[in-house]
C-alpha cells in the first residue's frame, strides 16, 4: 500500500486569525502556506485552514450554514495532565472553553473548546489506546 495523507479541512472566517491561533498559540507545525490556505503537519494528518466563503464555493455549495455542526475534531494526549496543558494553551490561545476536562464515564479525561470559527475539539486521554503505537 502506498502511503497516504489524510487531510481535514476547516471553513474558517479570517485566516489570518485562525492561522495565528493555530500557528501561534497552539504551536502546531506549518507544514505549506499559499494564497488563501494553510496547511499544518499533524504526524500522517494535515489540517488545512481555508477561507470558509472560498471552501463553500469550491465545494459548489453556499455558505448559509449555522448553529452545531455534526463533527468535532479531538485530539489525544497520554495523561489528564497533558490534557490540561493543552486546554490551558488552548485558553491562552483564546479558544472559547465548551467544558472543562473532567473524568468520563468511559474511563478516560476529556474537555471540549471551541477555535476562532466555532469548530468543537475534544482533548482527551483515553487510557486503553496505546499512543506509543500511534
Amino acid at each position: 500500500m502506498e502511503p497516504r495523507i489524510t487531510l481535514v479541512t476547516l471553513g474558517v472566517e479570517d485566516l489570518e486569525r485562525s492561522t495565528q491561533f493555530y500557528r501561534d498559540g497552539l504551536g502546531l507545525p506549518v507544514e505549506q502556506e499559499l494564497p488563501g490556505v494553510v496547511f499544518f503537519r499533524l504526524g500522517a494528518l494535515r489540517l488545512g485552514l481555508f477561507g470558509r466563503a472560498d471552501l463553500a464555493a469550491d465545494a459548489g455549495l453556499e455558505d448559509d450554514g449555522a448553529g452545531f455542526r455534526p463533527i468535532t475534531l479531538a485530539h489525544n494526549e497520554r495523561s489528564p495532565e497533558a490534557v490540561d496543558r493543552v486546554f490551558a494553551e488552548a485558553e491562552a490561545a483564546g479558544a472559547l472553553v465548551v467544558k472543562r476536562p473532567q473524568a468520563t464515564d468511559w474511563g478516560g479525561y476529556s474537555g471540549y473548546f471551541e477555535d476562532p470559527d466555532g469548530h468543537l475539539w475534544e482533548v482527551a486521554h483515553n487510557p486503553a489506546w496505546d499512543l506509543d503505537e500511534a
